[in-house]
């Protein structure tokens, strides 16, 4: 009895294939049934090759151990397609309570393509990148890892005197800032909606400073903001231009 192609872990799909297509029989196969089959089979096979590529997409992912600053941890992992994932864990306010924050988006292409380029330069982080001077001041326990396919390297520092190292830095804490602007949005709007146009006045002066990358990755809280009859037309107002400057590439 021929099994099921639904019922078949996604490594057996060819196997399936190939077993059907040499298989031999005196009976007349009726159309309708061959039809059948294959609209079963065509989304099984999409769904192995996709879960194939996104495994093998090698990724970038930098992240700081900082103590006493705020969020004391977070994480930036890039793939190479430019998908993004942001994750922290920390307190917006002194008073309210320890929280862990996520946010994804695609990250621009000319960022995306300096990362992959500085890790390159970088030698994808195989070896030591750490400057092992410990008089240097304490600025945070750094990772910087690289996986592909063939490749899964990770560097530990807190200084390094790599240039393509301290560039990346450089970018990924400056990525880190425009998206804790995500995190303290999303608590304002839900809990104090008076202290949006405050936060919102220092990113726009960061923004227009150039002092921001991605904020195509806060766009979702800013929507969430310029759509919300019952905050103030003004602070609606600062976050549709932030919308206006992410769009337009800053």
């Amino acid at each position: 009895m021929t099994r099921d192609a639904s019922l078949l872990p996604a490594g057996s799909i060819r196997a399936f294939l190939i077993r059907m297509s040499s298989t031999r029989s005196t009976q007349f196969r009726p159309v309708g049934m061959v039809l059948a089959w294959i609209a079963l089979i065509t989304p099984l096979v999409a769904q192995e090759a996709a879960h194939v590529s996104t495994a093998a997409r090698p990724t970038v992912t930098f992240s700081l151990d900082f103590p006493q600053s705020n969020p004391e941890q977070y994480s930036i992992t890039v793939d190479a397609g430019g998908h993004t994932r942001y994750e922290c864990a920390g307190k917006v306010a002194e008073d309210a309570e320890e929280e862990t924050y996520r946010a994804e988006f695609e990250l621009s292409a000319r960022n995306r393509e300096r990362i992959f380029g500085l890790a390159k330069q970088a030698k994808y982080f195989a070896g030591k990148i750490d400057t092992g001077n410990n008089k240097l001041a304490f600025t945070g326990a750094k990772v910087l890892s690289y996986q592909d396919g063939e490749r899964s390297n990770t560097a530990r520092y807190n200084y390094s005197n790599l240039e393509a190292v301290r560039q990346l830095t450089a970018l990924f804490q400056s990525m880190a800032e425009t998206l804790e602007y995500g995190r303290r949005l999303a608590y304002d709007h839900r809990y104090q909606k008076l202290a949006l146009d405050d936060e919102l006045k220092r990113m726009e002066t960061q923004a227009k400073n150039n002092e921001l990358n991605e904020i195509q990755g806060v766009a979702p809280i800013l929507r969430e903001i310029v759509g919300d009859a019952s905050v103030i037309n003004v602070v609606r107002a600062r976050a549709q231009e932030l919308i206006q400057m992410s769009e337009s590439g800053h």
